[in-house]
């Protein structure tokens, strides 16, 4: 491969890793005769004993740092077995041109090792294995969830083959009620007065148009998807409830910072504990609240061209934090103006719209949470009012600067106005 002319060496001894699902390539560049750089390349199954030989083979090179792109999660197991040894840095692969010409693996491993020793290289954020761990507990709780909803969706559809109308008056079909009632309906309840008085509570002044909505067709066949799907629904529940369980114990070293997280306005429990997770609590190692909400996905993208800079939507960023911090964004539109989180919601819907306004607002329960987490302090509210004066302020600004503007000398008394 060509070398990079007239540049400087910043790292002496380093390797460049290809990987795939079954192999990986690795080149080490270290420094040859005449001032030189000589590479040397060998490729290396994936298993655990084909990676420590791997390693090996790197220490005894005198390798002090590696890189790797981030292909899907097989970067995992070789960047797990060097972490321990070496620096290790893991790539985007949007930031690393491809080689021109023919590629292969060889010439990949090559180029990254080449970019790597010349510093052109930026790492992306690795948590700590401890915030690795929580991480995966964090994120299986979000799929479980997704499988309970996917579930809750298949028992409509199912009632709606069978012309049952429950969902349209109850909340939910997993409440008590509801699900008394599909209990008595497998087991072969069919007298829709029965199956209305079931209901508890509240519930039960909508008997007459429970009875309405039990009238139907639900035959062997409905109650037999019936029962899977619940069966299906518990079995998801359950695991739920012992993962919330499994999730508390491991944020146990982060107490005090999930209490921290538990005084902003919509952020609860399971917030924190995905802002933990995901950042891993530790601020020093985003350079400012900015670059934070850019790498959690929260911060619009700009593309500049001739001087002229254009919004260009939201950038890519970590799915799993930026969804949860939406999600407490809508929760905090549901508190009526009673902070000003809330009335910064309340503001951005009546101008952008709700999407817009709930990215805003989960924009700044991140950045509250930054400064939070770096300084240790508790959420202060700005107060209801705090926009409405900022914008009194810049208007008087703006009045002022067009009356110096026409020759005028402007004084401002607060206390006469």
């Amino acid at each position: 491969m060509r070398e990079l002319i007239g540049m400087e060496v910043l790292y002496e001894r380093v390797a460049g890793l290809d990987i795939g699902k079954a192999s990986l390539t690795v080149c080490v560049r270290t420094p040859g005769a005449r001032r030189g750089r000589h590479s040397a390349t060998r490729t290396f199954k994936t298993t655990t004993g084909s990676l420590g030989v791997m390693r090996d083979w790197l220490v005894e090179s005198g390798v002090t740092i590696a890189a790797m792109e981030s292909t899907s999660t097989y970067w995992k197991p070789p960047f797990y077995c060097l972490e321990e040894v070496m620096e290790v840095w893991l790539l985007n692969a949007a930031h690393m041109k491809a080689v021109p010409g023919r590629k292969t693996d060889v010439r990949d491993a090559e180029w990254i090792a080449q970019l790597l020793e010349y510093g052109l290289l930026t790492p992306s954020f690795v948590p700590p294995p401890a915030i690795r761990r929580l991480r995966m507990l964090t994120r299986y709780r979000v799929q479980l969830m997704g499988d309970r909803t996917r579930e809750t969706v298949r028992l409509e559809l199912m009632l709606e083959d069978a012309s049952i109308k429950l969902s349209t008056v109850a909340s939910s079909l997993t409440t008590v009620s509801a699900r008394a009632m599909l209990a008595a309906m497998i087991e072969g309840e069919t007298d829709a007065r029965v199956l209305a008085e079931m209901a508890k509570g509240r519930m039960r002044r909508k008997i007459p148009d429970l009875a309405q909505a039990l009238e139907g067709h639900f035959d062997a066949h409905h109650a037999q998807l019936a029962r899977s799907i619940l069966d299906r629904l518990d079995r998801v529940e359950r695991a739920l409830v012992e993962l919330d369980e499994a999730i508390v114990a491991a944020c146990e070293p982060w107490a005090h910072e999930i209490e921290l997280l538990l005084t902003i306005p919509g952020v609860g429990p399971r917030v924190a504990q995905v802002i933990i997770a995901e950042t891993g609590g530790d601020m020093s190692k985003f350079p400012s609240a900015a670059h934070l909400a850019s790498w959690a996905g929260l911060a619009p993208a700009m593309y500049e061209s001739a001087g002229k800079r254009t919004p260009a939507g939201r950038r890519r960023g970590n799915k799993w934090l930026s969804a949860m911090l939406v999600e407490a964004a809508g929760s905090v539109g549901r508190m009526r103006d009673k902070n000003y989180l809330a009335v910064q919601h309340s503001r951005l819907t009546r101008r952008r719209g709700m999407s817009r306004a709930q990215v805003a607002v989960a924009h700044s329960i991140l950045t509250t949470s930054y400064y939070m987490l770096k300084r240790d302090q508790p959420y202060q509210d700005l107060g209801t009012d705090w926009l409405a004066k900022r914008n009194e302020e810049a208007h008087t600004r703006r009045l002022v600067a067009q009356l110096e503007k026409l020759g005028h000398t402007v004084v401002i008394d607060p206390a006469a106005a």
